[in-house]
Parts: C-alpha cells; structure tokens; sequence
C-alpha cells in the first residue's frame, strides 16, 4: 500500500485514526501494530512473517545481549542478531546481484533463487541492526515490551519509505506520548505538503523521465533535461514520502527528526551529504564508519573507510553496478574534496553550487539507470557523444509540455517558498491563517484528482 494511493488515502487512514483515537492510551500501540502489519502485508502478506521473525530475533537476542552485559556472551548474543539480519538482507536482496555476476565470469555456476525483494526490507533491518548494537553499547536499555519494539520496528508512517528512525529518539515516545490539536494541524500540513511534493511534483517529472526513457529521437538537450527532471524526481519523490512520515509521525505523537534540508544549495559534495537522506548517513557514520576507525587513523586507511561506507551506501540503494559506481564515485569525491579542494570551494560559495549542481545531475542519472552501461551512454549523450543531435521537435515538446513544472521544481528544491510563507505569517497573520488550510484542502483535492485519474505513480522504494 502507497501513502500516494486512494486506498490509503480514504480507507486505511481514516480507519486507523478514529480506531486509535478512540481506544484508550494502554490500546494505541496495539491498534499501531495491526494496521502496521496490514498496512505493510497489503501486497505481499507472506512477508509478513519475515519481519516478524526479525523483529522476534531483535526482541529476545537484546534482551539477553543486556542479560549478559560486559561478558563475552553479550558479543555473541550481538553478532547473532547482526549476522541474521544481514543473512536475511542479504539472501533477498543481493543474492541474485551476486550470483548473477559470478556466474557472468563463467568460473562457477551459482542458481539464482526466485523470490521477490520484501519492500522497505533495508529500513526495518537498519533499524533492527542500530537497536541490538545500541543495547550492546549501553546506549539504551533493551526494551522489555515485545509490543513496543515491534511498533517501533513496524510503524507504517516510517515503515516502507522511512526516515530509518533510531529507537533511542522515541524510546519515551514508545510507553508515553502525548496528543494535540497543534501537533495533530502540523502533521497535517506537512502530510499533505510531503504528498503534494509527491502526486503534483515528482509524478509530473517522472512522466518527462519516463518520455525520454521511450523517445525514438534523443538529443542532447534533451538528456539533460531529463538528468534535471530525474534529480528533481528523485529529490520531490524521496523527500515526500518522508514529509508525509514525519507528519504521520506527529499525530500519532512521535516526532521524527529531518531526514532532508535543502540539498541543493549546498555548496559541496561534504555539505550536500549532510543535507540529504541525514538519517541514512548519520546511521552509516555510526555504525559502519566510526567502528572501522573513521578519520581517527592514518591518511590510507582513511580513505578507505570512507570508500567502504560509500560501496556500503550505493548497495544499499541497489543490487546492481551502478549502484556500485555511484557510491564508489561519491567515495572517491568526498575523500577529494577533503584532501584537496573542500576550503577553496567554502571560500567561493558560488562556484561551488555551480559544481554541485553539475555533481549531483551527472551522478542521479547514473543513479537512475537500469545498468552500469546505460548510465554511462546517458552520461555520454549529455555530453554530446553518441551522435545525437543538438536539439530535435521532440525536445522541444518535452519541454513546452513540462518547463513550467520544472521552474516550479527548481524554486520548490530551494528554502524560498518557506521563507515568502515566513514573511507573510509575520505582516499578516490572519489572512495566512485564513488562507492556509484553504490551500491545503486545494493541494489534497488536486492530489486526489490526479491519483484518481490514475496518472503516472512510481513507486521508487521497490528497489530498497
């Protein structure tokens, strides 16, 4: 199920709010858990007892790591519980990448097994992975409720899309949360403006991705407006579906932290990373890249910690090599930009948008691309090889039909929206207030009227 969907929109929602709102406060987790688990098995209901079996592996395999604490056994209790975790993330989502790529060597022969990847798999193993290693670190207690750790594990807000969210930021949330009609009109508002981003902006850049994907008369105008269109979708898409998380979060009365800040006004590579998918990053910093050393160890190895993190980040966003590629290519940017060039591009704040910009929509093509060569003849037609025209009619369709929808992308990906609603809510007060939730009931209707329409409505996560 989509938060971007009908069903979800007009039946499950309003079901598990007037459910979880009428039971007292001993009961809402309870409700929480079963629309989680309907919510989540809507597509695939046999997944359904994988994530439970993870979640039962992290429930009781804590509780003993906090059991036998400060003795060997706790670091046993701990790499069984990581090693089921990654063998099960493992066997579904890369199996296949792995064997497939051995056996194209011809050295050996590996059977590819026929299963399907569980959605948002990656989310609930990272979550279940900085949980074990934070009771093994005494960062928190291992939770006693099974309950508790199972909703926070499950939550359908964060479930399939994210942000990965850590149990040490809603611990006191799990047993104690309280509700109100301030937090319930914010999670509102940021519901309806993340699914907004969602339905009007990245669904709209995704049909122009997805005309250029089927033209028969590229040109390299055209590529690039397709590598601007993808970079835009990805961000609008991404980022959505964690405003609509994050709202979802505060009216159940868990508040989850930013998981996006602009990323395309910064001014480098080092900055663009701390302002996009944070809670992804700051989880590989802590639980991959400080435990192999970090930057406290010589120059080399440094840098690779750095490039293992960044293999670590592009597998995670796939089983494919371009994925591999790009997570190597940002390893390798980010070690450079360090070593060489990050203080001359802060002391020059324009240059180093301009090469950000440049950066990211280069490297989100390749992102975006079914393969390792399809990205590299992309990239190659942005910048004229392949024999492609300058521009062609179609080119020119494309963006009479879409370029006002990109202008609007472009301002939307910067702070100054915000910053006009900012102002306005100073001088005038009570005309924002009037208009404001009138705006928000438009931009619902508009959303509906597309998604009823059934037009264009990918679903990015699958591959996660």
């Amino acid at each position: 199920m989509l938060f971007s969907s009908i069903t979800f929109l007009f039946y499950f929602l309003p079901a598990v709010l007037v459910l979880y709102f009428m039971v007292p406060a001993k009961g809402k987790n309870l409700v929480l858990l079963i629309f989680s688990l309907l919510f989540y098995g809507w597509g695939e209901p046999v997944y359904i007892f994988l994530m439970v079996a993870s979640i039962t592996q992290g429930y009781f395999l804590g509780r003993l790591i906090q059991k036998y604490r400060k003795t060997p056994l706790a670091g046993v209790f701990l790499w069984l519980s990581v090693g089921i975790s990654l063998g099960l993330l493992g066997f579904f989502k890369y199996w296949n990448f792995l064997a497939g790529s051995l056996n194209q060597l011809g050295l050996i022969q590996i059977p590819l097994v026929g299963v399907s990847l569980p959605i948002g798999i990656s989310f609930y193993t990272f979550q279940i992975l900085s949980y074990v290693v934070d009771v093994y670190r005494e960062k928190v207690e291992a939770q006693k409720s099974y309950l508790r750790l199972a909703v926070y594990i499950s939550m359908f807000p964060q479930l399939i899309a994210g942000p990965i969210v850590r149990y040490s930021d809603i611990e006191p949330q799990l047993a104690h949360r309280t509700h109100s009609w301030e937090d319930a009109s914010y999670g509102a508002s940021r519901f309806v403006l993340g699914l907004s981003k969602k339905v009007l902006l990245a669904n709209t850049l995704g049909e122009l991705t997805q005309m250029f994907r089927d033209s028969g008369e590229k040109s390299v105008a055209f590529f690039w407006l397709y590598a601007l269109a993808c970079a835009l979708q990805i961000y609008f898409d991404f980022s959505g579906y964690s405003d609509m998380a994050i709202g979802l979060g505060r009216i159940f009365g868990f508040r989850f932290l930013e998981n996006f800040r602009y990323p395309f006004i910064s001014g480098s590579v080092t900055e663009f990373w701390r302002r996009w998918h944070i809670s992804l990053g700051s989880w590989f910093r802590d639980y991959l890249y400080i435990p192999l050393g970090g930057s406290r160890v010589s120059r080399g190895r440094w840098v690779w910690n750095i490039l293992v993190v960044w293999l670590a980040t592009g597998l995670w966003h796939g089983a494919q090599w371009n994925f591999v590629a790009w997570g190597l290519f940002f390893g390798v940017l980010l070690a450079a930009e360090k070593l060489l060039f990050l203080s001359r591009l802060e002391r020059h704040p324009a240059a180093g948008r301009i090469y950000l910009l440049l950066i990211v929509t280069f490297t989100f093509v390749m992102f975006d691309s079914s393969g390792f060569m399809e990205g590299l003849g992309r990239i190659g037609g942005m910048l004229g090889l392949g024999g492609y025209p300058l521009i062609t009619q179609e080119t020119l369709y494309a963006f009479r039909s879409y370029g006002l929808i990109l202008i609007l992308a472009c301002l939307g990906s910067t702070p100054l929206p915000g910053r006009l609603v900012q102002k306005a809510e100073e001088k005038l007060p009570r005309v924002v207030g009037m208009i404001q939730p009138v705006a928000l009931v438009a931009l619902l209707a508009g959303c509906t009227a597309f998604l009823v329409d059934g037009s264009f409505n990918p679903f990015l996560y699958f591959r996660f």
